[in-house]
């Protein structure tokens, strides 16, 4: 049921109207003067058809659509002026102010019903815009597949906080993580059961990591993993967790066709490393060393991590390595 704000001081005036929109099936809230009016638009659950009296006391009409338009925000509010004006200036002004149109007393019936309904449908219009302005932002920042943030946007939150941590003198951590053999699985299960373990590899991933951490889909099988606040020891001691998350259990997988799911074991390696507060490193660098641990990682047999320093020096082995074997 669509909602609408009757604001007039005129108690006629407002009975008539409020008697005339619930006989149209419209739920209606009413103010007696600007102010209230106001503050009722303002409430989360505002109607967002609103008639305004031009003349009210404390704020007038146009002085309501000033502050709604001045607002701002996704949510519109479609303003129908009620006034005896009929002088072009006038009209003018009201436009001017953010009125969408404007209705003369004594109003018309049939008139009120027809500018009622083209507000409905500008209405319309604008949530089906919001939606598909939404629905653009997010394609544009989140990978479809595993609905983690994309290449773009976890690069740009790299981006982001290595200067936020340099100002605050805070570490921050960076992880890399492939999939083993991932290409393997593509071959031997088809594409459809290789998204399905992208998805579970997500899934568990974003389980495992703090609610200000970002985790994105880097590329291909590859996640990239930022860590505010972390040395090297935490930012290792996190891979790892993420690591067992993939590891200490297989995946039940399927390609999407029918209710067949089967276990299928998926490991991942991972390079770790850390910028500490004074070090200046730059996004690249920083992703530099994390990749050739990583790459390290997978040379010395995959389903472990290995942890660089910012001068690319591998750290003492992690406990990681002696459980590689089996996972």
């Amino acid at each position: 049921m669509q909602r609408v704000l009757i604001a007039d001081d005129s108690i006629v005036s407002r009975h008539l109207l409020e008697a005339t929109l619930r006989k149209w099936g419209y739920q209606v809230a009413v103010a007696c003067d600007g102010a209230e009016a106001w503050a009722l638009l303002q409430k989360e659950d505002a109607p967002a058809l609103a008639i305004l009296d031009w003349v009210m006391p404390v704020l007038t009409g146009p002085e309501v659509c000033m502050k709604l338009r001045e607002r701002g925000g996704e949510k519109y509010t479609y303003t129908l002026l009620l006034t005896s004006k009929n002088q072009k200036e006038d009209l003018i002004e009201g436009m001017a102010a953010g009125a969408d149109d404007y209705l003369t007393k004594p109003f018309d019936r049939q008139e009120l019903q027809v500018r009622l309904e083209a507000g409905k449908r500008i209405l319309r219009l604008h949530e089906e815009l919001f939606a598909a302005q939404q629905k653009l932002v997010r394609q544009a920042t989140y990978d479809e597949l595993t609905d983690l943030f994309n290449r773009a946007r976890i690069i740009e939150s790299l981006r982001s906080e290595l200067p936020r941590a340099s100002r605050e003198k805070q570490p921050l951590g960076l992880v890399i993580a492939d999939l083993d053999k991932f290409k393997s699985v593509n071959d031997s299960y088809g594409h459809a059961i290789g998204d399905s373990v992208l998805r579970e590899a997500a899934q568990r991933m974003h389980a495992s990591i703090r609610a200000y951490d970002a985790l994105g889909r880097y590329g291909g099988e590859e996640f990239l993993v930022v860590l505010p606040g972390c040395d090297l020891e935490t930012t290792t001691m996190q891979a790892e967790r993420l690591r067992v998350a993939l590891c200490q259990s297989p995946m039940l997988v399927g390609d999407g066709v029918d209710s067949t799911r089967f276990p299928l074991p998926v490991t991942a390696s991972f390079g770790a490393t850390a910028c500490l507060p004074g070090e200046n490193r730059s996004l690249e660098h920083m992703v530099k060393v994390a990749d050739d641990a990583l790459y390290e990682a997978k040379r010395l047999g995959r389903n472990r991590v290995i942890a660089h320093n910012t001068a690319g020096v591998t750290v003492s082995p992690h406990p990681s390595e002696l459980l590689s074997v089996g996972g």
